[in-house]
């Protein structure tokens, strides 16, 4: 009989709790899945990782596997004494026998004294899993609900993956910031033997926004300003997440100048709200007729204005 590392074969310590076993299974499962796997020999190796966690999984086939020893991969040897007066066999009567079907052989035929149930099986509690949605900048302002979709992997009774898609409507609350995670307690993937279900962790992502840019609760966006707008002060209807507001432009208003409006941001979690800013922004027209033209060169001859004062009293 040629002995076989089924520790080696899923990389696990031998120390490895039943939990680290299915994690290390299910890894090397769906990467070897003839489904999946583009591996020549992925197919070969699925059934060798197959073998090794139906054996490592069962606390008393892994007992009993641990009780052979531990030898180098593909050495012969013969099962120990209790195994051979077991069998009523020498130890040469297992050249051919493959160590798994001796191992489910032994299993078999001491399960019918009553020695297979030494051990009840362990339950495990299913993985928790961690799925990002990007939410509208609207959504989080008013709060509310939505959909969220999760595929989740699941198991047959074999141990055989696939995956199954689920839908649950969540509740995004108002004011909900970048990165906030919502719990929802046994919708991760299903427990083993009784264990419970894990949960599914639903990681929210604020939408980039055509018009605001977020900042915590505040919020910021550019107002564009007509030239004449900035110097002479005007009154703007703008925008806002809660309907649309007037804007007084002071005369005087310079490029970068940030007008703030009192709680008109975002609303928080604790009941209170962020900011708004208008970013001034100063556009000048590319293109001007002749009269536009005269007019602007009207103002430059007669204007005191110097706009690069500073650069010139520093350099004297």
């Amino acid at each position: 009989m040629k002995y076989k590392d089924y520790y080696q074969t899923l990389g696990v310590e031998r120390t490895a709790s039943i939990d680290d076993i299915k994690k290390a299974y299910r890894k090397l499962a769906h990467k070897y899945h003839p489904d999946v796997s583009k591996d020549p020999k992925g197919e070969e190796k699925f059934k060798e990782i197959a073998e090794a966690y139906a054996t490592l999984k069962d606390a008393d086939k892994r007992q009993e596997y641990d009780a052979l020893g531990q030898r180098p991969v593909g050495e012969s040897f013969a099962p120990p004494p209790e195994w051979q007066q077991q069998y009523g066999a020498s130890g040469s009567s297992f050249d051919d026998v493959d160590i798994s079907d001796l191992l489910n052989a032994f299993r078999s035929r001491s399960s019918g004294n009553g020695a297979g149930h030494r051990h009840a099986k362990m339950s495990m509690p299913g993985d928790d899993y961690t799925v990002s949605i990007s939410v509208p900048l609207e959504k989080i302002y008013t709060g509310g609900e939505t959909d969220v979709s999760v595929e989740i992997p699941e198991y047959d009774e074999n141990g055989l993956p696939h995956r199954v898609q689920r839908t649950y409507r969540i509740n995004i609350p108002k004011g909900a910031t970048q990165g906030q995670r919502l719990r929802l307690a046994g919708k991760g993937g299903p427990g083993l033997n009784g264990g419970r279900s894990g949960d599914l962790y639903v990681t929210l992502t604020i939408a980039t926004h055509p018009l605001f840019r977020v900042s915590g609760s505040d919020l910021s966006f550019d107002l564009l300003l007509a030239p004449w707008e900035a110097a002479l002060g005007t009154t703007i209807e703008i925008p806002t997440l809660g309907g649309k507001l007037e804007l007084h432009v002071k005369p005087g208003t310079c490029s970068g100048q940030r007008l703030r409006l009192a709680k008109r941001g975002l609303p928080s979690q604790h009941g209170d709200a962020g900011n708004l800013y208008a970013v001034a922004q100063i556009m000048v027209p590319k293109k001007m007729n002749d009269r536009e033209r005269d007019l602007w060169v009207q103002i430059a001859v007669a204007s005191d204005f110097k706009a690069r004062e500073h650069i010139s009293k520093e350099s004297k």
